[in-house]
């Protein structure tokens, strides 16, 4: 079984310790991570913005990245959720090209949907004794589906308090390009979303998305609020070494 690791463009370029967290968290479940350096960008940006063309050429780079894989797995349900649900408009004018992105959708997953729902993994023996708040992407969330399995992995790492986000699935304001485009309007969301967190009173916000992450991290250290922001993968990581 070839399982390839999608590293996605703000894990590859910024945040490449949550890729590897990722790599060696599937390793200790028998599952070695295939990585093609052809892959790209997946084309969200230049989708979002109108330059459909150059969305093509991007997604045409992935199909063939992951040509020969049984799954692909990646860190993000933005991504993700490009793939799954704009692939089939990029390419409803070519057929061959569309059953190659049908093939490419129906073997890609977020990384905890593969692993509660392929792998059938719950419960990884981590143990993480801090206040935790989980923030809900909206792709992940809304395109995806993806609601439980993150859950389910918090519920049982030992020692993990989890306390909810007032408001949780709000947008944190970040979007891609809306952030760009949009910025005042970004901001005063950012700024609800970091307020609603602080008001949870815990240690650590977790999430799945890096983009959201980011967003969120960034306001609240620009308010100079301590609080530590991970990606689930991340927390589970750290969570089963300091097991081990």
């Amino acid at each position: 079984m070839k399982v390839s690791l999608f590293v996605t463009c703000l894990v590859d370029g910024i945040y490449p310790h949550v890729g590897e967290a990722m790599a060696r968290l599937l390793a200790r479940h028998g599952v070695k991570l295939d990585f093609p350096e052809v892959q790209t960008c997946c084309g969200q940006p230049a989708f979002n913005s109108g330059y459909w063309e150059d969305a093509r050429g991007a997604a045409i780079t992935l199909l063939d990245a992951f040509e020969d894989s049984d799954f692909v797995i990646s860190p993000s349900g933005s991504c993700v959720g490009m793939i799954h649900h704009n692939y089939e408009r990029l390419f409803e004018n070519d057929n061959v090209l569309l059953e190659r992105a049908k093939k490419l959708m129906d073997k890609t997953y977020e990384f905890t949907q593969f692993l509660v729902q392929v792998l059938g993994v719950k419960d990884l023996g981590a143990y993480f004794p801090h206040k935790v708040t989980y923030h809900p992407s909206c792709h992940g969330t809304r395109l995806l589906g993806v609601k439980n399995e993150p859950l389910e992995l918090l519920k049982h790492v030992r020692g993990l308090e989890l306390v909810p986000l007032p408001f949780g699935e709000d947008c944190c304001g970040f979007g891609g390009t809306f952030a760009v485009k949009m910025s005042d309007i970004s901001g005063a969301m950012v700024e609800e979303k970091a307020q609603h967190v602080m008001e949870t009173e815990a240690e650590v916000l977790v999430g799945l998305d890096m983009g959201c992450l980011m967003n969120i991290g960034g306001h609240l250290h620009y308010k100079g609020k301590p609080l530590r922001v991970m990606h689930l993968v991340e927390l589970l990581y750290e969570g089963v070494k300091a097991k081990a």
